[in-house]
């Protein structure tokens, strides 16, 4: 089993809490003074008290359902202050964290997977307490929520991809390339979190750093484009693929998110339509170029979506222009799928971008920079 591990907190939330966590064995009674009794089940989540003063707060927990299961202590955004996972069935937990005045969310997860059985935890005690606004609560956690369910959902389209490469199946495997980067290119921002494992999985040859060996999507998409062939190597590149997108898709729910880093991750996301997508770089031997543009689009859209309801009510103005510039800019990229899905589709595919004129591109471009300038000042919408 893992231990249990401290969230990342930023400086304000750590004006929020301060996080010390212990555990005991699996079988310990968790009666000490004040504990808060957690009864986990397959379908609930049952605890003693909905409140606790500050200071060093004891969660005694017991799983009686069938399923192993994970309790956290959630602030409102869904950032972890505290948790344990695996706990079997039938066995006994203690988990003590020390937390500041708040309101926080005790979550069982049956399964280890999904939102949870939920209740709310007030935490009571003198000092200030950080104020938060309730919509941008929610606003993070659906965007955490969309971003594990990106991840989730990349791995079986990477493995299609991969499995094609280890079968020596050139076709398939070029069939496969772009729909298995969506996920990926939707959250990138979220990605690019965790910096060990974006150069590993998203970059290019001229991206290398000293001493870096290049693997990932792109060292795969040159065998398959450039040098037309799959080799025993590509096959051991395919495998690490698997593994370092495992690898991302289990920690993208501990991403540090907040209302701002959404807004400016959402500006990030056109900063790589600008820079890679349309300039042709990113995707230079399979010219898939669209099918990122697209996904880059659509992360940066939705994280803007959930925004929106607390910075209409700041700048109406920028959310009008927002409304239009994003519409304007699906309305141009729609001219170029091949699929004929309709924008709803979870996947699509568009014409290669060495066909795409040097006009044109400057029209994509164009709408990009339109989208983009607006966008920049989301962030600032947010916090007024």
């Amino acid at each position: 089993m893992r231990a249990v591990r401290l969230s990342v907190l930023t400086a304000a939330a750590t004006a929020a809490a301060l996080v010390t966590v212990s555990g005991c064995t699996e079988k310990s009674d968790g009666k000490g003074s004040g504990a808060i009794r957690v009864t986990a089940a397959d379908s609930k989540c049952d605890t003693s008290t909905k409140s606790v003063p500050a200071g060093h707060v004891t969660l005694s927990i017991e799983n009686k359902g069938s399923k192993a299961t994970e309790v956290e202590i959630l602030f409102p955004d869904d950032r972890i202050v505290s948790e344990k996972e695996n706990i079997g069935p039938g066995t006994k937990y203690t988990l003590t964290a020390e937390v500041k005045q708040g309101s926080y969310e005790i979550a069982c997860r049956p399964g280890m997977k999904g939102h949870g059985v939920r209740q709310k935890l007030t935490v009571t005690g003198s000092g200030a307490v950080a104020k938060r606004n309730p919509a941008l609560d929610k606003a993070v956690a659906d965007y955490r929520e969309y971003a594990q369910e990106q991840a989730d959902a990349t791995l079986p389209r990477v493995k299609t991809f991969t499995a094609a490469i280890k079968a020596g199946d050139l076709d398939a495997a070029k069939a496969a390339y772009a729909t298995s980067r969506i996920g990926w290119e939707r959250t990138e921002p979220v990605a690019e979190s965790f910096g060990d494992i974006d150069p590993k999985v998203d970059t290019r040859a001229d991206g290398l750093e000293e001493g870096q060996k290049w693997t990932g999507w792109h060292r795969l998409e040159k065998s398959l484009w450039a040098d037309k062939t799959i080799t025993a190597t590509d096959k051991t590149l395919a495998d690490q693929l698997v593994t370092d997108l495992t690898d991302w898709q289990q920690r993208v729910g501990k991403a540090e998110i907040t209302p701002t880093s959404m807004a400016n991750g959402a500006k990030e996301l056109l900063d790589e339509v600008a820079n890679g997508k349309v300039t042709g770089e990113e995707d230079r031997y399979s010219h898939t170029d669209l099918v990122d543009f697209k996904a880059n689009v659509e992360g940066a859209q939705k994280a803007y979506e959930l925004l929106k309801p607390v910075a209409e009510k700041n700048d109406a103005a920028l959310t009008k222009e927002l409304d239009q510039q994003f519409a304007a800019l699906n309305t141009l990229l729609a001219r170029y799928r091949t699929d004929r899905t309709g924008a709803a589709s979870d996947t699509y595919t568009f014409v290669s971008y060495d066909k795409v004129t040097k006009e044109q591109r400057k029209e994509l471009s164009d709408a990009v920079n339109a989208l983009a300038e607006p966008l920049s000042k989301l962030a600032a919408a947010v916090v007024k």
